[in-house]
């Protein structure tokens, strides 16, 4: 766990207590960016919420099972991946689903607000994805880490100037992958 900056610090609960941090985290991270959908949705909210965060409590799975195999990648490359990622159409159509909450939800009026919160965090992470390989591949899931890229991620969901932003981000996150490389 030395790439999580944890070196020799196990969970005290393991795979659940990891999940129960990993989703208090992608709580405070991510529901500012899913309120403008909450404030819309004229249903209950709390299934909708619920929603939301069990796909995001999900991918924690990625990077517990990168820590039980050992897997320690490269902050450069890890870096790069994200930076690129910014910069693809991919994350352009993701980002696009995900910002415009009256649109989604008019799309998906006659889902539950459960399946709401599902669909819209599948969106989300689409478009957070290279953002969040970075905070827990690169940053080391560090608290000052997670403020920026929060920030970055409300900025590009709630902000005017979407693409700009994301390229903006991307082409930062290339750089820093460059810096990082060379020292």
């Amino acid at each position: 766990m030395a790439w999580l900056g944890l070196a020799g610090y196990e969970p005290p609960m393991g795979f659940a207590g990891f999940l129960a941090g990993w989703t208090l985290m992608m709580a405070a991270m991510m529901l500012p960016s899913i309120a403008p959908l909450v404030v819309l949705h004229h249903g209950p909210r709390l299934p909708l919420a619920a929603g939301y965060l069990a796909v995001w409590g999900a991918i924690g799975l990625v990077p517990f099972a990168a820590m039980e195999w050992g897997i320690e990648p490269a902050a450069p490359v890890v870096l790069a991946l994200g930076g690129v990622y910014e910069l693809t159409p991919v994350k352009s159509a993701c980002l696009r689903r995900c910002r415009n909450a009256a649109s989604f939800l008019m799309e998906r009026y006659r889902n539950g607000p459960f399946r709401l919160g599902v669909e819209h965090a599948v969106w989300c992470v689409g478009c957070c994805v290279g953002l969040m390989a970075v905070l827990v591949l690169a940053a080391a899931m560090g608290l000052q880490w997670a403020a920026l890229i929060a920030a970055v991620v409300f900025v590009q969901k709630v902000l005017p100037f979407p693409q700009l932003s994301s390229r903006l981000t991307g082409l930062a996150l290339v750089a820093a992958a460059v810096v990082v490389g060379l020292t």
